[in-house]
């Protein structure tokens, strides 16, 4: 099986099936729809289920030879994708409660992994029309409705307060305990990938996440910083790894532009 070569005509037709998907979740969003528990309690609604099978069917007609793993398709045994080299990681709607609750602050989240790494990673905004994607051979980009893409950097000076992201839906205990022990800071709360996209575009410091996420929901906002200047360590200090266990749960993380600052912010972590 030969590597997805990542050229522009390829991330132009990403870019157009994010928007589609976005489309058909903007259809369901504007109705008084209804939704189911999973099995893990997390919500599903019919905007999960058109937007997953638009993107499936869309990146097989793509790129027919490259396996394709989704929140809503995930149940593929590691025996068989641990053969994977290449492989799209698919979120086709993160942030289910944002959706619920109507606030907005949702996305569709497509991301390319090669060798338990994101090299290539889109995130759509159906509500605003806005896209945010990197890539390893271009760096990062933001373009609202069809304007014009500009290229996007990490803030690699924390302001003073910092800007620290945390989940408008998850909040662990061990994240208000770190809070409550750092200095001079001004929080924002946002839903879903968001939280890459404002510190891949430098209009957030850092983004602490102490709690559980999966792998689709961080793998094409961790591609947008990375290409942006920016990093995203887990506690232990370590790089993200896709696709190396049974599991498909992500350890804590950090992700900002300042790879000091994330040193200085781990030791708290063990603090606490």
């Amino acid at each position: 099986m030969e590597n997805i070569q990542i050229q522009s005509d390829l991330v132009e037709q990403l870019i157009e099936l994010s928007k589609e998907a976005g489309k058909a979740i903007l259809e369901v969003y504007n109705t008084n729809f209804d939704y189911q528990l999973k099995e893990d309690l997390s919500p599903l609604t019919r905007a999960d289920t058109l937007s997953n099978n638009i993107i499936c069917e869309r990146l097989k007609a793509l790129t027919p030879e490259t396996p394709i793993l989704s929140e809503e398709n995930s149940d593929i045994p590691f025996n068989v994708r641990s053969q994977w080299n290449q492989y799209w990681l698919v979120d086709p709607l993160d942030g289910t409660k944002e959706f619920i609750n109507k606030n907005g602050e949702f996305t569709v989240n497509i991301a390319l992994i090669e060798r338990s790494t994101p090299i290539l990673g889109i995130i759509h905004i159906p509500v605003s029309n806005e896209t945010y994607w990197g890539s390893v051979n271009n760096g990062s980009f933001f373009s609202k409705s069809n304007s014009k893409p500009i290229k996007i950097n990490v803030s690699e000076n924390p302001e003073s307060p910092v800007r620290i992201l945390i989940s408008k839906s998850h909040q662990s205990n061990s994240l208000k305990k770190l809070l409550a022990i750092i200095d001079d800071y001004k929080v924002i709360n946002k839903g879903s990938s968001l939280k890459f996209c404002l510190v891949a575009s430098g209009k957030a410091d850092v983004y602490l996440r102490l709690g559980p996420t999966s792998e689709w929901d961080t793998a094409a906002g961790e591609a947008i910083v990375k290409y942006a200047g920016g990093y995203i360590l887990t506690a232990d200090g370590k790089m993200m790894s896709y696709n190396q266990k049974d599991n498909l749960l992500n350890p804590d993380f950090i992700v900002s532009g300042n790879k000091s600052f994330i040193s200085k912010l781990l030791p708290l972590i063990k603090k606490i």
